[in-house]
């Protein structure tokens, strides 16, 4: 399975970007329920353990808030290859703004 390996900077500290992380997610859940299915999320401490599926493709991975830096390392399916470049851009700009 393919991987994305993203690292955003962020000058929140880990508690705050942290929290505005998990309200990012339950957003998500309310504004993207049609298109966004099976999103689980699992915190423990600073570490996000996530999955979802949209548009038939399963995504999962894993996100580590630190004090300075958010990273995101996302497994996606062989399918959604040639999507790659679009899927890196939507989470990092998503990321950046959240974090912004």
């Amino acid at each position: 399975m393919p991987k994305l390996a993203i690292n955003i900077p962020h000058t929140l500290g880990r508690e705050e970007a942290s929290r505005r992380l998990k309200g990012f997610v339950e957003r998500l859940k309310e504004k993207h329920q049609d298109k966004v299915g099976n999103l689980q999320e699992e915190w423990a401490d600073n570490s996000l353990k996530f999955s979802f599926s949209t548009f038939g493709f399963k995504f999962s991975g894993v996100g580590t808030v630190d004090e300075s830096e958010v990273k995101m390392d996302v497994d996606y399916p062989f399918a959604a290859a040639m999507f790659k470049g679009k899927i890196e851009s939507e989470i990092r700009e998503t990321l950046t703004r959240v974090l912004g």
